[in-house]
């Protein structure tokens, strides 16, 4: 037997002997979801002594995370939007950065919006979708993924926080499975360059889905695709809304002034000051 002090002080020595960037909150935040207890109460019970098959059972944890495991993965959760998703290695990790791309397609279409259709386009867990669903509550979501398992995920997340019922969960590649125009085109698109994924850490690159992060040699194929398609899909005055990598603002401006109908094309910084989501209207 084990008490809370005593473990979090050795996990944490442990973790960041691994290699763990962030050791002492990856140990709190392993305890916390194994006990299924917050912080408060780890920091008021100390001294709480944990039963031997507690400890073993989070030392198998540990080992994962030891490993290079995401937390997010050993766990089975990560919050987004301030909602909890469900996740496995079958869909990224949902990132703080991309509920910039949830914020700008609120700053135009708000709760005042009236009934938007929207398309989710690479929907992996969920977590666009589905925020989206519960922030504007008459919209009408179309969630697309070229994965199998990741829709499985998406259509759980979906029933956990009771969108399901306005959301469809279309498989196929891009557009293929979805009929009709949108308001609104959003997507999280893969915006790797072939020759950075093998700089990415060890952790991403072992564990999460790569069909998901790799896109050609500059990151901007499905950019590409989704911009051209998006000609064809998007209402008069509907608005196209993506997510971009480091370095990618010039290309994927240029992919929007080539296609010839797009106007009002801006960026927004996500809070670490990177140019993070692009966004275009489309013409009358």
């Amino acid at each position: 037997m084990m008490d809370i002090r005593t473990l979090l002080h050795r996990t944490t020595r442990e973790l960041a002997a691994g290699g763990s960037p962030s050791p002492r909150l990856d140990a709190e935040v392993l305890l916390m979801n194994f006990l299924k207890t917050d912080r408060l109460q780890l920091c008021v019970h100390p001294e709480k002594e944990l039963t031997n098959e507690e400890c073993e059972g989070l030392s198998l944890w540990i080992d994962r995370r030891r490993r290079g495991e995401p937390v997010a993965y050993i766990t089975g959760g990560k919050e987004f939007w301030s909602l909890l998703f469900e996740v496995n290695r079958d869909v990224l990790i949902p990132r703080p950065e991309t509920e910039c791309l949830v914020e700008e397609v609120l700053r135009y279409y708000g709760r005042g919006a009236g009934h938007p259709r929207i398309i989710d386009i690479g929907t992996g867990s969920g977590a666009i979708g589905v925020a989206l669903a519960a922030e504007l509550p008459g919209a009408d979501i179309v969630a697309t993924d070229i994965s199998p398992g990741a829709l499985a995920v998406a259509r759980r997340n979906a029933d956990r926080h009771g969108v399901a019922g306005r959301m469809a969960f279309l498989e196929g590649h891009l557009f293929a499975a979805s009929v009709g125009e949108f308001d609104v085109i959003v997507s999280n698109p893969p915006y790797i360059p072939d020759d950075v994924y093998p700089l990415l850490p060890e952790g991403i690159r072992a564990f999460e889905p790569r069909e998901a992060l790799l896109a050609g040699p500059d990151g901007t194929a499905f950019h590409r695709e989704i911009i051209r398609e998006g000609a064809d899909r998007l209402k008069p005055d509907g608005r196209i809304f993506l997510e971009i990598g480091e370095g990618q603002k010039g290309l994927v401006e240029s992919l929007f002034e080539e296609e010839g109908c797009y106007a009002d094309i801006c960026f927004r910084n996500d809070y670490g000051g990177m140019e993070r989501v692009a966004t275009a209207r489309k013409k009358t």
